[in-house]
Order: C-alpha cells, then structure tokens, then sequence
C-alpha cells in the first residue's frame, strides 16, 4: 500500500510540528502549511491523502477553507479545534468534514481517528490531475490539460493514448515524489490505492506504460533522465514543472 501523504493546517507552528513529529513516527508522510493559501496552493499542487484543519485560522475560517476545498475534491478532511460545543462540530460536519477533535487532543486517540476516517470514507487523495486543465511546462515539453495533448518545444503534437495521458497527469501532478505502481494504478482506474494490490502481471503493465511513455517523452529512453525508476518503490518525475491556469 502507498504510504498516505496527510496535510496539517494550522497558524500554531508547534501543533504542527507536534503532529508532524508523530504522525511520521508512525508511518505517514507529512507536510504543513500555516495558512489558508498555502494549505489551497499545495492540494491544487499534489497529493494529499488526509487533512487536519484548524477551525480558528489567522485570516480565514478552517470552516471557509473546507467549503472550498469541496468544491473541486473529497480529501478526507479532520477538524482540529478548541471550540468543543456541539454547534461548532455540526457546522464542521455540514461543510464537509469527516470528524472533528477537540484540542487538546491524546495523540493516541488521534492516531485511531485518522485510522478510523480512512476505513470508513475509503475515499483516495485529493487527486486534482482527474480533473486538471492546467498548462504544464516541463523540460522541452508542454502539457496542455484542458486538451490532453503533449506539444515538443516547436509546438508538435505527439500523440498520446488514454492510459499515457493518465500517467503523465499523475505525473505532472506529483513532481519530484515517488510514486508506487499502485498510485498510477489508482489513477489510471479511479480507485483508491487502498483498494489496489497487484500482482506480477498487472505491475509489469504499469511498467511497459512507463515504457512508452519513455519512448516519447525522454532523449535516451534507455537511460530516462524525466520519469526515473525508484528502486523498490515505482517512478518519479524528476525535472522542475511549471503550472499555468
């Protein structure tokens, strides 16, 4: 299974290295943002499995930020907050959240709660690349997401089949993050990862796919200095993308 990426948004820096320090302890991958922008910026941005959302934010309600975050994704989404009345977790559960814990908070209880929300949502990542439209721009590529097509730097078009173009949006969407064959997999069956366990046969279709996407992507295919393997975990796409839209 995947290791889950879980996102921590909260103006407190020490709640959130409090949560990142345990949370990594046990397994999970963890990453923090201290605003609302930020926490906006990095779902759009990449793969994020879980978010902790701090009702009471600097600028913005955690209540606001949830609200808009459903209006594109189902992230499985954890209020944290020191507001404990029952008419601030209904308001919690009516903008989409998938439960709410007061501060302060047993670590351990907190660890069974993450555990309890992804057995009973079964709902995978943030996954923006389903549905992005975005323009990418990477090496002597461009990435065009509203058509799917992939453009060279003179602006020919290289033809894609629908499984290469759900590869490079995951792809495009995680860069520089290793991905295992059953992220793609999930991607390219719109399942969650949790629900997806290869065996030999289906993993080395994942494999000759990176391989034709190699073939038109990479100068040396043979040697792929774009889309690398990752030694006991799956691929990477290893160049800097730049977004636009």
């Amino acid at each position: 299974m995947a290791i889950r990426r879980i996102l921590v948004v909260d103006d407190d820096p020490d709640v959130c290295a409090m949560l990142k320090q345990y949370l990594t302890r046990e397994g999970y991958a963890v990453e923090a943002a201290h605003n609302a922008m930020a926490a906006m910026n990095i779902v759009s941005s990449r793969r994020v499995d879980l978010i902790f959302l701090d009702v009471m934010l600097d600028a913005e309600s955690g209540f606001d930020v949830c609200k808009k975050l459903r209006e594109d994704n189902d992230v499985p989404i954890i209020f944290l907050s020191a507001l404990s009345a029952d008419h601030h977790r209904m308001t919690g559960y009516q903008m989409g959240g998938d439960d709410y814990i007061a501060k302060p908070f047993n670590p351990g209880l907190l660890l069974a709660r993450v555990r309890a929300v992804f057995r009973r949502t079964h709902r995978a990542s943030s996954l923006a690349y389903r549905r992005d439209t975005r323009t990418y721009a990477f090496d002597r590529w461009t990435f065009h997401g509203d058509k799917e097509e992939l453009h060279d730097q003179d602006g020919v078009e290289v033809a894609l089949s629908k499984r290469e173009v759900s590869l490079i949006k995951v792809l495009l969407a995680n860069p520089q993050i290793p991905l295992t064959r059953e992220e793609i997999s999930s991607a390219l069956t719109n399942q969650s990862d949790e629900q997806v366990e290869l065996d030999a046969q289906q993993s080395r279709a994942i494999d000759v796919l990176v391989g034709r996407l190699r073939q038109k992507i990479e100068a040396n295919p043979k040697s792929p200095k774009l889309v690398r393997t990752v030694r006991g975990t799956g691929y990477q796409l290893c160049c800097a993308v730049k977004q636009d839209g």
